[in-house]
């Protein structure tokens, strides 16, 4: 039956569930529902502005997903270029894992796992600047983070702009790290004798795609890295994962014990769906047919996005890897190249406008049938999988 956002946010919260994992595609609206369920638990007060603020929030509900990086932000010293700093916007989320829990030194082991050991943060301490008509003014301790490249014999290259997928990488090591402290502190059965009661009230960690700026060996190890904190949480915390990546779902499934696994689904009026599978993505979900049935239908309704580029691409790269070949490309008709550039064209994760076109031309839309039509005519596994499906 078809759901809002609201109603997919109570089905999972009626469900009750340890672990509860969820796939969808990018643009499903994953992150919507991670702010509503937040609001189902933890709702504003009529009137109250406050009552949406993190910190107030996060008595019930720690989330992760693209808010959480709107803590962050660059200062780029446009005036010298020469001082990058990470800033962090003032909040009782870092505060606490920071400055009460003193947690820099295992942030930074943990975004060197994913990152690079050499890769190094540094968290600032308070200092004091000259502002205008000279006004001293105090910056305070964890409040910027400058990056350098380590060489050895205490040498380092700083001060380094790190990539955005770094930077992402950074801010979820600060979250796991606030839910590893949160999981160790929530296993002392008597509440009495935990080193905190902030976290007694709190009933869920809402996790929205972590995955999204790693490479496959770094995917494989946060899954397992998730996984073995959620079997170590023995208290009532409730967890929910949403993912679009097949592979980090999969991890998981194969992970966890006695979770609850989702597809999650959008349809063209607007409205979503929620369906409890069993088995990994491959078994319950029959991935590649689903990509195959969403751009069959959107070539049927004259509706292809660029998204559906995205999921092509998808296509050809999982039938390649099927069938043994290096390169997903060797699967294109003949003249290789002029697909290729569109496909590229439209699979770019720029946000920029003037980079690419926001809507596929005519012929580019014809280029998804003709790619489409190409891998089902001579790769015959697609009907043969179907037949049997």
């Amino acid at each position: 039956m078809d759901k809002t956002l609201t109603e997919i946010a109570q089905q999972l919260k009626n469900a009750n569930k340890k672990v509860q994992l969820i796939y969808a595609f990018n643009g499903t609206g994953k992150t919507r529902l991670s702010r509503e369920f937040k609001l189902l638990i933890a709702p504003k007060a009529d009137g109250d502005e406050e009552a949406d603020q993190p910190e107030l929030s996060r008595n019930k509900i720690l989330y992760y997903n693209a808010f959480t990086e709107d803590l962050f932000y660059w200062d780029n010293d446009l005036e010298l270029d020469a001082e990058y700093k990470l800033k962090i916007q003032p909040n009782s989320f870092t505060d606490w894992i920071l400055k009460d829990q003193g947690q820099d030194r295992n942030i930074i082991t943990t975004f060197q796992r994913y990152a690079s050991e050499k890769l190094t943060p540094r968290f600032n301490e308070e200092y004091k600047v000259k502002g205008k008509g000279d006004k001293e003014i105090t910056v305070e301790a964890f409040s910027e983070v400058t990056f350098s490249l380590e060489r050895g014999d205490n040498e380092h290259s700083g001060n380094l702009k790190i990539s955005k997928s770094e930077e992402s990488n950074f801010i979820w090591s600060i979250f796991y790290t606030v839910m590893d402290q949160v999981v160790t502190i929530l296993n002392v059965a008597d509440p009495g004798e935990r080193e905190t009661n902030q976290f007694d009230q709190l009933e869920y960690v809402f996790i929205d795609d972590p995955v999204s700026s790693l490479d496959e060996n770094h995917l494989i190890e946060l899954a397992v890295n998730l996984a073995s904190l959620i079997k170590f949480s023995q208290s009532t915390l409730n967890f929910i994962v949403t993912t679009h990546s097949p592979l980090f779902y999969n991890v998981l499934f194969n992970e966890l014990n006695g979770k609850t696994c989702y597809l999650m689904e959008r349809f063209e009026d607007g409205s979503f769906a929620l369906t409890e599978k069993h088995g990994d993505s491959n078994k319950s979900f029959s991935y590649h047919l689903h990509l195959k049935r969403t751009i069959e239908q959107a070539i049927a309704e004259n509706k292809i996005e660029k998204y559906h580029f995205t999921l092509l691409r998808n296509l050809y790269e999982k039938t390649a890897s099927f069938l043994g070949y290096p390169k997903w490309s060797e699967l294109l008709p003949d003249d290789k190249q002029a697909y290729l550039n569109r496909i590229i064209q439209f699979t770019s994760h720029s946000t920029l406008s003037n980079e690419v076109a926001a809507e596929p031309s005519g012929p580019e839309k014809n280029t998804v049938a003709s790619l489409l039509n190409h891998l089902v005519n001579n790769y015959g596994f697609w009907q043969q999988e179907e037949q049997h499906g």
